[in-house]
């Protein structure tokens, strides 16, 4: 049974648990997926190094040499920024002062997530990542896309009111 609380001379119920704590577990889950693959972005590790020189050999074969180079549009530091500007974003809409931008964030991440799939499915890269000493991650990283992919996915499906409220907003 929902618990009603008085606000603004109306009664407002509040959320069930889970509908309270679903947002919030899958907020930080794809917070703690992002922000912990910056420290590989951003240092220049071996896998990183890898992951977007196949990327990048891939892109250079179509036509669009440099496109994941390190001062490419789609380097590793672009996309280590997109990530973690969606990781604050989703993160920040944790205050209900900011939950409007819980539908930014994870249509960000969904967008930055999207495209880590579509190359791991469609490039030389693979589903398994070789790692720089040769060994395979097991499709590690995909198996945490396709969750990153999935929590997003389901934050917005959350969030339609806000969007639908923004949508309706926008129009009258």
């Amino acid at each position: 049974m929902n618990a009603a609380s008085t606000r603004g001379g109306g009664t407002v119920l509040a959320p069930s648990p889970p509908r309270r704590w679903v947002p919030i577990v899958l907020t930080l889950w794809v917070a703690f997926v992002f922000v912990q693959s910056l420290f590989f972005k951003f240092t220049n590790s071996p896998e990183t190094q890898y992951i977007f020189s196949a990327l990048d050999g891939w892109a250079a074969g179509l036509g669009f040499p440099g496109l994941f180079a390190p001062g490419g549009i789609f380097s590793q530091y672009v996309i280590g920024t997109a990530e973690l500007v969606a990781s604050i974003l989703l993160l920040t809409s944790l205050s209900l002062r900011f939950r409007w931008l819980r539908p930014v964030g994870a249509l960000m991440g969904l967008g930055v997530i999207s495209g880590a799939i579509l190359f791991h499915l469609f490039t030389p890269l693979g589903v398994a990542v070789v790692n720089a000493d040769g060994s395979s991650d097991g499709g590690l990283l995909f198996g945490m896309a396709v969750s990153v992919w999935l929590s997003c996915a389901a934050l917005l499906w959350l969030s339609r009111g806000e969007i639908l409220g923004f949508i309706k907003g926008r129009r009258g």
